[in-house]
C-alpha cells in the first residue's frame, strides 16, 4: 500500500479456494471509514473487535452485496453506529438474495441449467450456508450515485459505476495521483467470476466487457484490489482479462455443435473437479458467456421440458 494515502489494508481469510478479500479503512475529519467488512463469522468479527474498539467509525462503504464483502457490515453498523453508503442496486439485490424466495426460485433456475438433482440440490445449501454468514442486514443510509466524490483517507475519490461482477458494484478513482480501488472489477492473478443467475442483468458479460472500457479510459497506474496484491498498469491487466473472455467465448463455440445444457458446456469450461461452492461460479459464468453469444447473434437457445438447451 502506498503509504502517503492514508487507507489501512486489512486481509480478511476466507473459507474458500479464493481464500482472502482485501478490506480497508482510513481517518477522515467526522472519524473513520471502513470499506468492506468481510464475511460474518466469529474469525472477522475478532480480528475487526480490537482494530475498532478505539476508533469512531462514522461510515462502511460496501462494494457490492456479495457476502464476502457485504457481510459483515450490518453487525458492524449496530456496534459502531455507522452510516451504510452503497448502490441502490446492490443495496436491493442484498436485501433479496437470501431470503427463503429467491432460494426456492434459485432451485428451479438450476433444473433450467441441466444441473442433475442431487448437485442442484447441494448447491441450493451451499447458497443458504450464506445466510448467517450475512445477517443481520444493514439500514443503508445514502445511495452512492455515479460521479459522486468522497473523501478517503488524505485524498478525494470518485464513485464509478462498473457493472459485471455484480450488477450495482462501485470502484474508487483518484485523479490526482492515478490511483484505482478497484475492489472485484479488476484483480491481478485472477479473472473476476462474471456470472448470469437467470436474474438482474440479462448480459451481465457484455457489462463488464464495457465496465473494463470505461476504466481503461482513465489508464490507472496504481491499482487496490479487493483481492491480491496491489499492481501498477489497470489498462495491462484489463486487456488481459479482456482476452481471457474472447478465449473463453472461442472455446464455447467450438462446443455448440449438438444442443447441449449449461451443465454439459460447463464441463468444458471448467474441466477440474469443483467444489460445490466452485460449481456454482461455473455454472454462473458459463451462462454469462452463453448469453453474451446468444445476444451477439452467435447461438440460439431453445426449451426443452423446462431445460434450456443452446446450439449454433
Amino acid at each position: 500500500m502506498q503509504p502517503e494515502l492514508g487507507i489501512e489494508t486489512l486481509r480478511l481469510n476466507l473459507p474458500f479456494r479464493l481464500n482472502h478479500v482485501n478490506v480497508f479503512y482510513a481517518e477522515g475529519e467526522n472519524g473513520w471509514t471502513v470499506i468492506d467488512a468481510g464475511l460474518h463469522n466469529d474469525e472477522t468479527v475478532a480480528v475487526w473487535d480490537p482494530i475498532l474498539r478505539d476508533k469512531k467509525v462514522d461510515r462502511i462503504f460496501v462494494t457490492h452485496y456479495h457476502p464476502d464483502h457485504f457481510g459483515y457490515v450490518g453487525a458492524m453498523q449496530e456496534k459502531t453506529g455507522a452510516r451504510v453508503f452503497m448502490t441502490e442496486t446492490d443495496a436491493e439485490a442484498g436485501k433479496h438474495a437470501w431470503t427463503s424466495e429467491f432460494l426456492a426460485e434459485m432451485r428451479a433456475y438450476y433444473d433450467r441449467a441441466g444441473i442433475p438433482d442431487h448437485q442442484a440440490d447441494e448447491m441450493r445449501a451451499n447458497t443458504e450456508e450464506f445466510v448467517p454468514r450475512v445477517e443481520p442486514l444493514p439500514t443503508i443510509d445514502h445511495f452512492f450515485q455515479e460521479g459522486e466524490k468522497v473523501q478517503i483517507g488524505k485524498y478525494e475519490y470518485e464513485v464509478l459505476f462498473t457493472p459485471g461482477h455484480s450488477d450495482g458494484l462501485i470502484v474508487f478513482f483518484n485523479r490526482e495521483n492515478s490511483v484505482l480501488l478497484s475492489t472485484d472489477h479488476l484483480l491481478p492473478k485472477i479473472t473476476p467470476n462474471i456470472s448470469y443467475w437467470f436474474h438482474g442483468d440479462q448480459n451481465p458479460l457484455k457489462s463488464y466487457l464495457q465496465s473494463l472500457k470505461k476504466i481503461e479510459k482513465l489508464d490507472a497506474e496504481y491499482v487496490i484490489p479487493s483481492h491480491g496484491k496491489p499492481f501498477t498498469g489497470a489498462n495491462a491487466r484489463a486487456k488481459e482479462i479482456r482476452d481471457h473472455h474472447s478465449e473463453r467465448l472461442e472455446t464455447l463455440l467450438g462446443h455448440l455443435g449438438e444442443p447441449s445444457t449449461v451443465y454439459d458446456l460447463c464441463q468444458h469450461l471448467f474441466p477440474k473437479v469443483l467444489t460445490v461452492h466452485e460449481t456454482r461460479f461455473a455454472i454462473g459464468e458459463t451462462l454469462a458467456h452463453l448469453e453474451y453469444l446468444r445476444y451477439e447473434g452467435d447461438c440460439k437457445r431453445e426449451a426443452e421440458n423446462g431445460v434450456w438447451y443452446y446450439s449454433r
